[in-house]
């Protein structure tokens, strides 16, 4: 059986690897951040196989304490770009008819149909859609009768309405959502939140391509898992229309979400379609930029590079002038 190792076995060990530690302050900075879910998840970037050269816990500590800066940072606003796409929606659904589930299924979620029937295509969606409904079926069975507003619909035989129905999924299933609505919803929904730009061919999926993008990143601040180095990223991974449309709304180049700075960036982005104040996302990109000079204050300037790309100045001046 394997047994752990007590504190000072655990500074012995980090010693022992290379990197400085004693005293009795950076014992309980070890204590406090947690050795098994802390220090291991911070001594690689991405992979383990790509381990950072730390030589000092100092170094360690720092890029710990980004990582959580940088979730209470992100927290706030990705919960209020989640909560605005879901009215969004709403909003943009309430002109072509019902906003209730039955509805929906009926006259909005039949992007199948644009499909040859039986085609590998039609496939394809109409899978996407059984399994949008098998998903919402279970999150209405999880939520009855705990949840009121649920049980109120189910009793009175009303079908549930849409707004009640978004509150219960998780982004990868209001993602799939967006997915299977129709081709002229999908464009209005991106009309409605002046997502659309000249220069690219308009299919609506954009929104959808977002929600896909910000969803590794919102479960990661939301339950306190690793963020710095977009290991959240590894099968949400950034379509190319969504880099070429950051790029072109922002005319910032080089966005490819391989750093931080570019879920930043589309972030503000979003922020300010839903209508930040200019005051409100200057302070933003302020908290931000001085998280990323801190922790470049505090860990050797190839370890900054690697964490946080050798563009983040450019990016986040250019940031600054879109807004």
């Amino acid at each position: 059986m394997a047994t752990g190792k007590q504190t000072d076995g655990l500074m012995r060990h980090l010693r022992s690897n290379g990197i400085s530690i004693g005293g009795s302050k950076q014992k309980k900075e070890l204590l406090s951040m947690g050795y098994y879910h802390g220090y291991k998840g911070y001594r690689f970037i991405k992979t383990s196989s790509n381990p950072i050269a730390y030589t000092k816990f100092e170094e360690v500590v720092a890029v710990y304490n980004f990582d959580m800066n940088l979730k209470t940072l992100f927290y706030p606003y990705i919960m209020t770009i989640e909560t605005a796409l879901k009215n969004y929606i709403v909003d943009t659904l309430v002109s072509f008819g019902n906003v209730d589930l039955d509805s929906a299924f009926k006259r909005f979620l039949d992007d199948y149909k644009s499909e040859p029937v039986g085609s590998p295509g039609y496939k394809f969606k109409m899978k996407d859609r059984l399994n949008l409904r098998k998903k919402i079926d279970t999150e209405i069975n999880f939520k009855y009768p705990k949840d009121k507003v649920i049980t109120h619909f189910l009793h009175s035989g009303d079908s549930i309405p849409l707004w009640a129905i978004f509150e219960t999924l998780d982004m990868g299933s209001f993602g799939l959502f967006l997915k299977c609505l129709n081709e002229p919803i999908r464009i209005k929904n991106c009309e409605n939140l002046n997502l659309t730009h000249r220069s690219l061919q308009q299919d609506g999926r954009l929104v959808q391509d977002i929600i896909f993008c910000l969803k590794g990143l919102r479960n990661s601040v939301a339950h306190n898992n690793v963020i710095f180095d977009c290991r959240f990223a590894s099968n949400t991974n950034a379509t190319n229309p969504l880099k070429s449309y950051v790029s072109l709304e922002t005319s910032i180049r080089n966005i490819d979400f391989v750093y931080l700075v570019d879920y930043f960036i589309l972030t503000v982005l979003l922020l300010k379609k839903i209508g930040k104040s200019k005051i409100e996302l200057k302070r933003i990109i302020k908290s931000f930029r001085e998280e990323t000079e801190s922790l470049r204050t505090s860990i050797p300037l190839p370890i900054w590079n690697s964490i946080m790309g050798t563009n983040l100045n450019t990016k986040l001046v250019g940031l600054e002038n879109y807004i």
